[in-house]
């Protein structure tokens, strides 16, 4: 299993044509999937998936899609398939969406 540690990475929400850019740290064998609060800028989410074969990246998604009331075809992963950090678009919400969401709820 591969450990993350904390380096710098692109900060928090930016607005992208159609919907938010979001950077995420997750962390992959939880006891359960859930956010944790901001690490830095970064939202965290624990989730319950191991990080093999793209099980821990197809929770994430499932999560975030939940949590944000979207289809799971709204949520991608842009960059980071391998690593902890992770920059997820989020199409059809807007930035104070995800942030009213998340700082309400985290």
């Amino acid at each position: 299993m591969k450990t993350c540690d904390s380096t710098p990475a692109p900060a928090g929400l930016t607005a992208i044509p159609n919907g938010v850019l979001m950077t995420v740290k997750v962390v992959p064998g939880s006891s359960r999937t859930e956010t944790a609060g901001f690490h830095g800028r970064m939202l965290k989410v624990k989730v319950a998936a191991v990080p093999e074969k793209g099980k821990a990246n197809k929770a994430l998604v499932a999560f975030l899609a939940g949590k944000l009331n979207l289809k799971k075809a709204a949520v991608q992963i842009q960059s980071g398939q391998t690593s902890c950090i992770k920059q997820i678009i989020l199409q059809g919400v807007t930035v104070g969406d995800v942030e009213a969401l998340f700082r309400e709820n985290p």
